[in-house]
């Protein structure tokens, strides 16, 4: 589902319009709630048909595609704007026995990769969302009161459903120090508002140093009776909770797209 909360109000209109939801005189708080009453009446019908797979398989390669779209879109407009950028440092690039054409690819590469790593980790977060949505689709994100610190004032949980406050994570190799103290202090403040922290993260960091971070987060899961789910956990904790298999909806849309290679 396309996160209503960060379009402006004319997106809105335009989006109930597409789904036959009346907009006059409507404010923009008004209109996310229709829009959510809307969804929950649209995926219950879909369950009582039993279409639900079905539809939520459609929302999910809708997603994809949108954010397809946007990133080839970014790389493009990263790409134009680059072709009037300072490459006086490429003067250092051939100290270092870089080539500028080489020099050039490179930095192409790295701002590419800044924006797929970006694009990738919240399509999948979204898409494991919707999973989630679809299961309940009461659930929903939350801010909660940051009871231990100052800093952040709140915090968000990804999907809160009943008790379940579920973070969702593609990956995370931060080893910033304030990163991990806020990390740290989340986890707690769920704790404390009567909630159990379930972290679901794809994929595992890399590096050694970031892997001791998680380690340590997951002993703290565990030591406030949290849950902590890493890898192919994290896969068939989706799976098993929500009902919906999201990594065989993932590995098909990926094969339409790539008739079937993995590379």
């Amino acid at each position: 589902m396309i996160r209503i909360e960060r379009l402006l109000k004319p997106e809105l209109v335009e989006y109930c319009k597409t789904i036959g939801i009346q907009t006059d005189k409507k404010t923009k708080a008004q209109l996310i709630e229709e829009i959510y009453k809307h969804r929950i009446e649209m995926i219950n019908d879909a369950k009582n048909n039993g279409k639900d797979g079905d539809l939520l398989y459609n929302e999910i390669e809708f997603l994809a595609k949108t954010y397809s779209d946007n990133l080839k879109s970014k790389i493009t407009e990263r790409k134009e704007e680059m072709k009037s950028d300072d490459t006086s440092h490429y003067f250092i690039y051939r100290v270092l026995g870089i080539s500028s054409t080489k020099g050039q690819l490179i930095d192409e590469y790295q701002n590419t990769g800044r924006f797929l790593y970006k694009y990738a980790g919240s399509f999948l977060e979204e898409a494991a969302s919707l999973c989630l949505e679809y299961n309940n689709p009461l659930g929903n994100k939350k801010l909660i009161e940051n009871t231990i610190g100052r800093r952040p004032k709140t915090f968000e949980i990804d999907f809160l459903n009943n008790n379940d406050a579920i973070e969702i994570k593609w990956r995370d190799a931060t080893t910033d120090g304030d990163h991990i103290t806020k990390e740290h202090t989340r986890v707690k403040c769920i704790h404390q508002h009567g909630y159990i922290p379930i972290r679901v993260m794809f994929y595992y960091p890399q590096r050694a140093q970031a892997q001791r971070i998680q380690d340590t987060l997951k002993t703290l899961y565990a030591g406030i009776e949290g849950e902590y789910y890493v890898g192919n956990e994290a896969w068939n904790f989706i799976k098993d909770y929500s009902g919906y298999d999201l990594k065989a909806i993932l590995t098909k849309i990926a094969n339409k797209k790539t008739n079937g290679y993995k590379n």
